[in-house]
């Protein structure tokens, strides 16, 4: 690894950041799936086979969290120390909202539970919400940039108060934190169909995955005109950052297989909710999550490749980061990407241990009669 160039190394780290944002949005459906509680959970048993189905995935949601955090730490140190330590405002809203899931599959039906178990779910649904809705509009920043200006020394000074939460007042950043949260729902409603087994139950989750597939598309399709007609934010080869009209539209006519990717990874989704939807197929999950992943690198791609600055200010264009400026240094990155051949081994683990997590589908007979249950 340390034979490629320093570019090599920057663009590859680039594409594992991308690839674990993929996954993770993939992984989201846990999220979906909580805010369904009070919706398809019709009554305490069928609540309690939801809440144990996604409680048996939540770790690996906050895992790839964590991936994706450290990806950045150790590959693009400037852009961490930039986003988590100047926008920390809205980066300490999600790690909240992280928090409170955790402590509710830990307490939901703890005996002597002083808060009860309603309040819990509560707690469920805002991390499914609120937490999905922000992590999508901190996404968008990518595209829409962030109020921050970089010294001399590359500290970061943030120029609101606000530290991060100031992108509440773009309606723009809605668009896709909106399509994340019924995106999220889609995915739930196609991981439960697959993971219960209770007709009752999985009728109405084909429901409920066909209401919040008419609800994301709009959003979906709103924030993709946004990101493809809007003005992006380019470099040239001395790193002077400018204003370039059309600067994503033209990265995916640019970078062609990144346009590939991302069409083959709609259709994908398209027809695992088809499959779940239209059919009494419980599969349409598997189709859903490698399209997901597709759309999603594919979106964090165009925003770092092709001399496009990933985390731009529009306070100071000259202080955006970009793959070149914001990475780590050449021997870091040779090292690192070693390390990084471990991560299909971590994707086998979690592949054999969801195999062998799901192989018995969750019942009302297992949840009646299981102690251990969420």
């Amino acid at each position: 690894m340390h034979s490629l160039s320093l570019e090599t190394l920057q663009i590859y780290w680039w594409f594992i950041v991308s690839l674990l944002g993929g996954l993770l949005v993939f992984m989201m459906f846990v999220q979906g799936g909580q805010t369904m509680i009070f919706s398809l959970g019709k009554n305490e048993i069928q609540k309690d086979m939801l809440i144990n189905s996604i409680g048996r995935k939540w770790e690996l949601t906050f895992t790839t969290l964590v991936m994706f955090g450290g990806a950045c730490f150790a590959a693009f140190p400037l852009f961490y120390a930039t986003s988590f330590g100047g926008a920390y405002w809205v980066w300490l809203a999600i790690l909240f909202c992280f928090i409170v899931q955790a402590v509710s599959y830990e307490y939901r039906k703890k005996p002597d539970n002083f808060l009860g178990a309603k309040t819990y779910e509560i707690f469920l649904f805002i991390n499914g919400s609120v937490g999905v809705i922000l992590i999508g509009m901190a996404v968008s920043t990518f595209f829409a940039g962030s109020d921050f200006v970089l010294n001399d020394q590359n500290f970061v000074q943030w120029q609101t108060p606000w530290r991060g939460l100031e992108a509440l007042t773009n309606p723009m950043l809605y668009l896709l934190g909106l399509a994340m949260f019924f995106l999220s729902r889609v995915g739930g409603a196609l991981y439960l169909i697959n993971n219960i087994d209770d007709e009752e139950f999985r009728a109405n989750a084909r429901k409920a995955l066909l209401r919040n597939t008419i609800a994301f598309l709009p959003f979906f399709l709103a924030f993709l005109a946004w990101v493809l007609m809007k003005d992006g934010f380019g470099y040239d080869k001395d790193g002077i950052v400018s204003m370039i009209s059309y600067k994503y539209a033209l990265n995916l006519i640019q970078m062609p297989w990144i346009a590939a990717a991302m069409i083959v990874g709609v259709l994908l989704v398209l027809y695992g909710i088809f499959k779940g939807a239209f059919s009494k197929s419980i599969y349409g999950i598997l189709p859903y999550g490698i399209g997901v992943t597709l759309v999603v690198t594919a979106l964090f791609l165009i925003t770092g490749l092709n001399d496009t600055a990933f985390y731009p200010s529009f306070n100071d264009l000259q202080s955006s980061l970009t793959i070149k400026n914001a990475s780590s240094s050449h021997y870091t990155l040779g090292v690192m990407a070693y390390v990084s051949l471990l991560v299909p081994v971590v994707l086998a683990y979690i592949f054999v241990v969801w195999r062998a997590i799901d192989s018995k589908k969750i019942t009302q007979d297992e949840i009646a009669n299981d102690h251990h249950a969420y």
